[in-house]
C-alpha cells in the first residue's frame, strides 16, 4: 500500500489523481491533503470519503469553514497556512507527494518534502523553472525521485528507460498549438478572456490554459526538462502538434527517436507517476486505438505570433534568478488578464518589461529566489498598474 498526499486536491490535477487513486483502492491510500480556499465544499466531501489523517487550508478562516461543512466530528487534523502546506508535503505518513498546486507556492512543500526523502510526483512546472538548481541538487542529497506528471515530461521519462544521457542528440516537446494556433498576431493581440480558455484538446484550471494560449507553458516546459533531465536547453526543442497524441519524444546519436503516444488524458501520466516504477493495469484508464487514427501533423513553432515561447526560450540555459523572475511575473500578469484588466497582448510586453528591469543573481540559492519572487510580483504588480 503506497501513502499518498496531494497537494492541490480539488484542483485539476488532484482530482483526477483521486479518481486514479479510487480505482486502486488496495493499492493507493491518500493519508494527507491540502486544498485552495475556493472549493472548500468539494475538499470536505474529498475528505469524508478518503479520511486523511491530515489536510491543510490557507487560512484560519477557511479552517472554520471547513470543520463547518465537515458537520460530523472527523479525525482528521486541520492544519493552516504554508506551515500546512509544509506539513502535509512532510508527513510522516506519506511516501508519495503529488505537487499539484499552481504557481511558485510549490516550491516550499516540494523542499519539505525532499528533505525527508519523499518520492515527488512533480505537476508543479514552476518549482523547477523558479528553484530548479536548488531542487535537484537537493534531491540528489536526499535520495528523493521526481517522477514528472506533464504528460511531456513523463513521456520523455519513459522514453529514456534508463538509457545513458550522452547518447541523447534532443528532446523534443510536443505543443498543441493551443487555441491560437490558426490565428493572426493581430487577432491574438485582440483576443478575450474566453477565446484563450477555449483550449482544443485539454481540460486544464484557467491560468495553465491562458499559458497555453501563449505558448508560456511550453517554455516553462523548456526550462522544466532541464533541470529534470540535466541536459543542455539547446537540445531541448519545441514542435507543434495539434492532435496532441505523440506527448513527446526523445531523439539519439545514432538518429532514432522514440516518442510516448496517447490520449490527451492526464490520468494516463498521473498513474505513471502514482505506480513508478511498476507498470500497473489502469481498469477503467483511456486506450488509444491506433486504427482510429488519421494522421499525426507536426509544425514548427511561431516565435512571432507567439513571443512567450521565445522570451522562455531565451533564458532556459539560464542557472540564475531569470527563470524565477519570469515565472513570478506572468503569474501576476496572467492574473490580471483573466480578471479582464489588461489585454491580451499586454501579457508578453509587460513580462519584457519585467526582465528588462531585473538584475539577476547567479547560482541563487533558495533565499535569493524568494527575494526573486518577490521583487518580480511587485514589479509586474507597478508595470499592470501603469498600463490599466
Amino acid at each position: 500500500m503506497k501513502k499518498i498526499a496531494i497537494i492541490g486536491s480539488t484542483g485539476s490535477i488532484g482530482r483526477q489523481a483521486l479518481e486514479v487513486i479510487s480505482v486502486h483502492p488496495d493499492k493507493l491510500k491518500v493519508t494527507a491533503l491540502a486544498a485552495g480556499k475556493n472549493n472548500l465544499d468539494e475538499f470536505a466531501q474529498q475528505i469524508h470519503k478518503y479520511s486523511p489523517v491530515a489536510v491543510s487550508v490557507p487560512d484560519s478562516q477557511s479552517a472554520i469553514e471547513l470543520k463547518t461543512l465537515l458537520k460530523n466530528p472527523v479525525k482528521t487534523e486541520i492544519l493552516i497556512g504554508e506551515e500546512g502546506l509544509v506539513a502535509v508535503a512532510a508527513h510522516d505518513d506519506v511516501d508519495l507527494v503529488l505537487t499539484a498546486i499552481v504557481g511558485f507556492a510549490g516550491v516550499k512543500p516540494t523542499i519539505a518534502a525532499i528533505n525527508k526523502g519523499k518520492t515527488i510526483a512533480l505537476a508543479n512546472k514552476e518549482t523547477l523553472v523558479a528553484a530548479g538548481g536548488v531542487i535537484m541538487p537537493l534531491a540528489k542529497e536526499k535520495g528523493a525521485k521526481i517522477i514528472p506528471v506533464d504528460s511531456e515530461h513523463s513521456a520523455i521519462h519513459q522514453c529514456l528507460n534508463n538509457d545513458r544521457m550522452d547518447s541523447l542528440r534532443n528532446i523534443w516537446l510536443t505543443a498543441s498549438g493551443g487555441p491560437f494556433r490558426t490565428w493572426t498576431k493581430d487577432q491574438i493581440d485582440k483576443a478575450t478572456v474566453k477565446d484563450a480558455l477555449q483550449h482544443p484538446n485539454w481540460s486544464m484550471g484557467k491560468k495553465i490554459t491562458v499559458d497555453s494560449a501563449t505558448l508560456m507553458n511550453k517554455g516553462l516546459e523548456i526550462i522544466e526538462a532541464r533541470w529534470l533531465f540535466d541536459c543542455s536547453a539547446q537540445n531541448i526543442k519545441v514542435v507543434i502538434h495539434p492532435q496532441s497524441i505523440l506527448h513527446s519524444a526523445v531523439e539519439f546519436c545514432d538518429g532514432s527517436i522514440i516518442g510516448q503516444l496517447g490520449l490527451p488524458d492526464m490520468r494516463l501520466p498521473i498513474h505513471y507517476a502514482l505506480f513508478y516504477p511498476q507498470r500497473v493495469d489502469f481498469v477503467d484508464g483511456p486506450v488509444l486505438d491506433l486504427c482510429k487514427l488519421s494522421d499525426l501533423t507536426f509544425e514548427s513553432p511561431d516565435y512571432i505570433r507567439f513571443p512567450c515561447l521565445k522570451l522562455a526560450h531565451d533564458i532556459a540555459a539560464e542557472n540564475s534568478t531569470l527563470p524565477c523572475v519570469l515565472n513570478s511575473a506572468n503569474e501576476i500578469i496572467v492574473g490580471a488578464f483573466l480578471d479582464s484588466k489588461v489585454s491580451f497582448s499586454a501579457i508578453p510586453d509587460s513580462l519584457k518589461r519585467v526582465l528588462s528591469k531585473h538584475r539577476p543573481i547567479t547560482k541563487p540559492d533558495l533565499e535569493d529566489i524568494l527575494e526573486a519572487d518577490r521583487w518580480a510580483r511587485q514589479e509586474a504588480t507597478a508595470i499592470l498598474k501603469a498600463i490599466v
